[in-house]
């Protein structure tokens, strides 16, 4: 395999109700396709309660949020061979209500969430407008490779919905 490719992935779900739906190798390949080098990755879906606590202690917003990534070599010239390492937290509470709300299928909304924590695990971000319609085009590039529709619907109300969380 690869260098760029390879990837140690562990899967966690101490909210299990989208342990079913939402299987490892699904997760695996939606990962794979928003990676651009190694990475060592968790993706952990959580309850509210989890996912408020983390959101409170690490980024001090009381109140669970969608997706959370820990980059723990951010901002660090990798070697080639060097691997991303991350834990990219889902919250299982607002993934269902916001699927809802928009329309969309619960495995639609976390293969988006997951490629978006992905490519923020890499570095990118959406602290602006450049920054975020760079990352938005990303995603959806890549979500449309895996089949799913663009999560934006489109690009004018594509700023507004990045920098909610």
């Amino acid at each position: 395999m690869p260098a760029k490719n390879k990837l140690s992935l562990s899967v966690q779900y101490p909210d299990a109700r989208l342990r079913e739906s939402l299987t490892r190798p699904k997760i695996r390949s939606w990962v794979k396709a928003a990676l651009l080098g190694p990475a060592e990755l968790t993706i952990r879906f959580v309850d509210a309660a989890e996912g408020q606590a983390l959101n409170r202690d690490y980024r001090e917003k009381d109140y669970a949020t969608n997706v959370l990534t820990f980059a723990y070599n951010e901002g660090d010239v990798l070697a080639a061979d060097e691997p991303v390492r991350a834990d990219i937290i889902l919250c299982t509470d607002v993934l269902e209500r916001e699927a809802g709300e928009q329309g969309k299928t619960v495995e639609e909304h976390a293969a988006h969430l997951i490629v978006h924590g992905v490519l923020h695990a890499q570095g990118y971000d959406h602290l602006d407008d450049d920054e975020a319609t760079e990352m938005e085009l990303f995603e959806t590039d890549i979500l449309e490779s895996l089949g799913f529709s663009d999560p934006y619907g489109d690009m004018a109300s594509a700023v507004t919905n990045a920098n909610k969380h």
